[in-house]
Order: C-alpha cells, then sequence, then structure tokens
C-alpha cells in the first residue's frame, strides 16, 4: 500500500548516529498523536496513489503559507488547532519523509482521508491508509523512536501523549449510503449496521489501549445528513438528510456507551467521548450566533450548496471563509474548526465527556 514512503530503516541508523542519545529536555513536551479520516488527515494522502487528496488550489488558501499541504480544509484543521491549544508543535504526517530524529518526539498524524472503521470503506479511493494499517504504522512509530531515547522513554512518551482519532462518518457516507442497496445496505439493516460498526470500533479502540495510549479522545460523527454535499444530493428544500442524520442518532449514542464500557473496564478515564455532533449542532442550527453567514452553501464548490464534486481551481470560490460554516461538500471551514476545538478544551460533559481536555491537562499535570 504505502509501503514505497515507510522510513528506511539504513537512513535510521544515520540518524542516531547523528544525533547521538537525546536529552531528557528532548522529551519533555508532551506527544500528540492522531488517526482517523480526512477531517483529521494533515497529508499523508499527498505521499499515495490515490484520488481522495487535498494537495491543489484553492484548498490551503488561507493556511500560514498560501499552499495547499493535503489537509481538507481553507487553513488549520482540528489537529492543527488542538495543538496549538495543548502547547504541542504541529504534528507531521507519518509518511512525511521530514518525520525523523527529534521531530519523531512530537508525535505524528496517521490519518488518511477516505478510510473507515472497515476495512472495505472507501474502496473507491483506492490505495488509503486504513485502521489497520494505521494501527501498524504506531508499532512502527514506537520502534522508530525506541531507536532514538530507548523502550522505557518511549513507553513514557506514548503513555503521556495526547491521542485523537475521528473514523466513521465515511462508514455510513462511502459505505452504506454511498449507493443505493449497497453490498453494506443489503448486508444489514441500519440499526444492526450501527451495532457492527460499534463492535469493530471497540477493537480498534482496545487495540490504542494495549499499544499504550492513555488519553484518547474519540469523536462521534457529525450530523451526516447537514453537511452541503447532501443537501446538494438528497434535500429539496435545504433540510438535512433524513436517513443520515438517522445513521448518526443511532451510532454517537452507542459510541458513548461503548467508552464508558471501556473506562470501566480499564479501571481509568482512558478514552474521552467527543460530541462532534452536539459541537456542529450549534453552528449548523445557528450559524448567526457564530458569525457565519451560512451553514448549508459551502464556500468552495458547484451545483446546489456548492454541494457537488470536488473543490477546485474552477470551483465556486467565496471571498472570506470566515462567513462559512463549511469549506467544501464535506469538511468545515478553519473558523468552524476552531468553534469545534474550543468545545473540545472548555466543553461541557454535554460536549465532551467525562472531562474536557483542559481538565485533562491540569489532572495530568499535578501527576
Amino acid at each position: 500500500m504505502a509501503s514505497s514512503v515507510v522510513f528506511p530503516w539504513s537512513l535510521l541508523g544515520l540518524v542516531i548516529l547523528s544525533l547521538g542519545t537525546l536529552g531528557p529536555e528532548a522529551v519533555e513536551a508532551r506527544a500528540f498523536f492522531v488517526f482517523g479520516d480526512s477531517l483529521v488527515d494533515s497529508g499523508n494522502n499527498n505521499y499515495l496513489a490515490t484520488t481522495a487528496r487535498a494537495d491543489s488550489p484553492p484548498y490551503g488558501i488561507d493556511y500560514p503559507t498560501r499552499r495547499p499541504t493535503g489537509r481538507f480544509s481553507n487553513g488549520l484543521n482540528i489537529p492543527d488547532i488542538l495543538s496549538e491549544q495543548i502547547g504541542s508543535e504541529p504534528v507531521l504526517p507519518y509518511l512525511n519523509p521530514e518525520l525523523t530524529g527529534e521531530k519523531l518526539l512530537n508525535g505524528a498524524n496517521f490519518a488518511s482521508a477516505g478510510i473507515g472503521i472497515l476495512n472495505d470503506t472507501g474502496i473507491q479511493f483506492v490505495n488509503i491508509i486504513r485502521m489497520f494499517q494505521q494501527l501498524q504504522y504506531f508499532i512502527q512509530y514506537q520502534q522508530r523512536v525506541a531507536a532514538l531515547i530507548g523502550p522505557e522513554r518511549t513507553q513514557q512518551l506514548v503513555n503521556g501523549a495526547i491521542v485523537l482519532i475521528t473514523v466513521g462518518g465515511n462508514d455510513f457516507v462511502n459505505n452504506y449510503f454511498l449507493v443505493p442497496f449497497s453490498a453494506r445496505s443489503r448486508q444489514f439493516s441500519l440499526p444492526d449496521y450501527c451495532k457492527y460498526l460499534i463492535s469493530e470500533y471497540r477493537k480498534i479502540l482496545m487495540r490504542l489501549y494495549e499499544l499504550g495510549a492513555r488519553r484518547v479522545l474519540v469523536t462521534g460523527t457529525g450530523p451526516l445528513g447537514c453537511v452541503p454535499a447532501e443537501l446538494a444530493m438528497r434535500s429539496s428544500n435545504g433540510e438535512c438528510a433524513e436517513d443520515l442524520q438517522r445513521a448518526a442518532s443511532l451510532f454517537n449514542p452507542q459510541l458513548s456507551s461503548l467508552i464508558r464500557d471501556l473506562n470501566s473496564e480499564y479501571g481509568g478515564d482512558f478514552f474521552i467521548g467527543v460530541n462532534l455532533q452536539r459541537m456542529s449542532n450549534d453552528f449548523i442550527s445557528n450559524p448567526q450566533r457564530f458569525g457565519f453567514v451560512t451553514s448549508k452553501i459551502a464556500c468552495c464548490g458547484q451545483g446546489p450548496y456548492n454541494g457537488l464534486g470536488l473543490c477546485t481551481i474552477v470551483s465556486n470560490l467565496c471571498p472570506d471563509r470566515d462567513l462559512y460554516g463549511f469549506w467544501d461538500a464535506f469538511h468545515p471551514s478553519e473558523k468552524a474548526n476552531r468553534l469545534v476545538v474550543q468545545s473540545f478544551m472548555t466543553g461541557s460533559v454535554e460536549y465532551i465527556s467525562p472531562m474536557n481536555v483542559s481538565t485533562i491537562m491540569a489532572m495530568d499535570s499535578k501527576v
């Protein structure tokens, strides 16, 4: 799959020789790891032969370099902004060849646009980093870091890290509901499909715990039926698509129950449930309250609600991205991402449970 861009072990030896043993100060900062799909991909798909990519204008129009980076955003995405808030260095995509030496100690972003909980989700995008491969890369990452600072300090780095995982939306949008009478919709009723997804997600989260993750922010799906793409394809008067909204309303409560069960099973608040649906609903239901002109029309796109096709150089493009809740047919604008991350940091238990990130940071600083 992505084997052609895996870090060469022969080069790792040169890195070790050039760095020597890294001092304790090199691992004082809290590491940050990211897993998931296009909502949190910071450019891994740039290094893959896939159609699920955001490496051409006008993506990145508001990024500091004003150039596309592989983020599905006009500027920064959720991991970038969360890094700012927790005081971590922005983490590089794992496939970025610049992720070497001391930069490894900041953490890594393993996310890949198009993937889902299930391996058959996103097959139309061909070469993407599915969840099992993201976890394999996490193992490889730890081996690389252990070669730099030793196994014990690597375990401490991973145990002390903030981890973000955002996955599940594509299992509905790019699998179950992708086409009428899809293979998965013939196999499962929607309630049974949600149960199946949760059972598979349980395995992923348990594996993250086995690999050392101890502060894992687990986001549910957003309001799937309210994104511009679904309004364009399924709405007659701008109403959210009922079937996708039902999917989110079935899936998200079960994910919350799974997180509570895992925390009880492991005996600690290791998994933090993030109610992305509630966070997004705030600006979707009342965009003017948050300074948006609209949360129905994408800034970049074409067709009804600018929700059809890809965002490209020939698409309609709004002049002020801060006035739009959605950047393209599926993804929030940078401003909307900032609102979401604010709820990560200071939100009540209706938004993030059992505690928000500010509380986590305060608690862990006293340990």
